[in-house]
């Protein structure tokens, strides 16, 4: 096949088995990626190998890693404490899982409730979209109230209610302190844009206005504490939402599925001291298996306790008191060897030194990627807390949405093609994340191919 290069320059003669594959694949999977985010133009990178901090793709070029798998890898590709409890757990029970309750159920319940202060009762899904939707119908349920509230650029999920204002036009925006309500999809009917209000991130007064309006319709406030996982809440504005949903008996969901474990064992809401009424879990849980989980207070997670109603799946069961429970239920949730995976990477980072290594590798990236950056004159600040990050290339401070989506993207997109051919690896304008095997080799070696991209996008060299 003749290499091909789009409008964007990313040349694919070093990735031309990728190209032939991205082709296949498109003939058979729409768009050739079994999810949206994972193409970019002009065609995905295809892995096929991981170990540590590093990726081979199909053409044999290695990558450092820095999207672990939209950093739900925190300990790495193929990590042994992982590795050894999988293959421990599948050869131990004999079967891959036995659709009825087992022991790490608890275990690892009882583990998310030790860590995070908002947590009492544990459900466990299959993925992070899975676990903010149950959230949402938790809170519907509990509430008695259908409308929910979500802030702007804020991701929850590929569906319905939250697929709304995730990244909007500034013309589609509107009001800035107003947000409105903008479908990101097809398929969106005008009830789910009218009952998912917009809310602007890191405004308590704004936040404030408009709860009070819609009290009375609104059954929750889902926010990602760390927008993106990298643009972190400021402690008033977090504080001021806690107790103002409070006061307007409005149920407070943290989605926590990038930040959980990424900043410290309990996530956001331990550094903020902050308790959410539910708690949307997922990524790193799983130690790179697909999970999600919804925690929360016990009053509203006991609502799906089944012994007070019928199983509306039993032919023929008593199923006069269903209207009094919230039905939930997944084949896989709770997967054992899911589990085991989760639970040995939770061990792993129960380690004395293992945060702070992690934590200060990143500060070190980031430290030395924005010196480079401003050697060469280029605006850029790393903003992120914890073992996530993203380059910004503003010097204005970045607050929200509105704040990101005045930087520079295009000189940002050409640098991270040009790390891509340099061997860095990121999806173009995604976010940064460390594992605990990066070394300062990784940092070192990132740092300079960084100074090379940039020769090469300024024309330098």
């Amino acid at each position: 096949m003749i290499p091909f290069q789009s409008n964007n320059g990313f040349i694919s003669e070093k990735t031309i088995r990728s190209a032939n594959y991205f082709l296949n694949a498109k003939s058979v999977i729409p768009g050739g990626v079994s999810a949206n985010i994972k193409y970019f133009s002009p065609h995905p990178i295809f892995m096929e190998k991981g170990n540590g901090s590093r990726l081979v793709d199909v053409d044999g070029n290695e990558y450092i890693d820095y999207l672990l798998c939209y950093g739900a890898l925190l300990l790495g590709h193929g990590h042994p404490e992982v590795t050894s409890a999988v293959y421990n757990q599948l050869t131990s029970a004999g079967t891959a899982v036995f659709g009825a309750p087992h022991l790490l159920e608890a275990e690892m319940a009882n583990k998310l409730i030790d860590y995070f202060p908002g947590i009492e009762m544990v459900r466990f899904t299959n993925s992070g979209l899975e676990a903010t939707l149950l959230a949402i119908r938790l809170a519907q349920a509990y509430t008695g109230k259908t409308t929910i509230a979500k802030y702007e650029g804020h991701y929850h999920g590929g569906y319905n209610e939250v697929l709304l204002s995730v990244n909007p036009t500034i013309d589609e925006a509107g009001d800035e302190k107003r947000p409105k309500s903008v479908p990101e999809s097809k398929g969106l009917s005008a009830h789910h844009v009218e009952n998912t209000i917009i809310l602007p991130f890191n405004d308590l007064d704004s936040t404030e206005h408009i709860l009070r309006k819609n009290k009375d319709e609104i059954a929750a406030v889902i926010i990602e504490p760390v927008q993106g996982g990298f643009i972190p809440a400021e402690e008033n504005f977090l504080d001021g939402v806690r107790k103002l949903t409070k006061d307007l008996g409005i149920l407070l969901i943290f989605d926590e599925v990038k930040t959980g474990f990424r900043i410290t064992l309990g996530g956001a809401q331990s550094i903020y001291g902050i308790k959410p009424d539910l708690t949307a879990l997922g990524k790193v849980l799983g130690g790179g298996f697909p999970i999600g989980a919804v925690g929360g207070r016990q009053d509203i997670m006991e609502i799906m306790d089944p012994s007070k109603g019928g199983d509306i799946l039993s032919a023929g069961g008593k199923a006069s008191l269903k209207e009094q429970v919230l039905f939930h239920s997944g084949t896989y949730n709770g997967h054992p060897i899911v589990l085991a995976a989760g639970i040995a990477t939770i061990n792993v980072l129960e380690g004395i030194n293992v945060y702070p290594e992690l934590l200060q590798k990143t500060n070190n990236l980031r430290t030395d990627l924005e010196k480079l950056y401003h050697s060469y004159g280029v605006p850029m600040q790393t903003v992120g807390i914890g073992s996530i990050f993203n380059i910004v290339h503003a010097n204005h401070k970045i607050r929200n949405y509105r704040d990101l989506v005045k930087a520079d993207m295009d000189f940002r997109k050409k640098i991270d093609y040009e790390l891509i051919k340099l061997g860095i690896y990121t999806k173009p304008l995604n976010r940064y994340s460390l594992s605990i095997v990066h070394t300062e080799v990784d940092i070192e070696e990132t740092v300079r191919k960084h100074e090379r991209a940039i020769k090469i996008v300024k024309g330098i060299d």
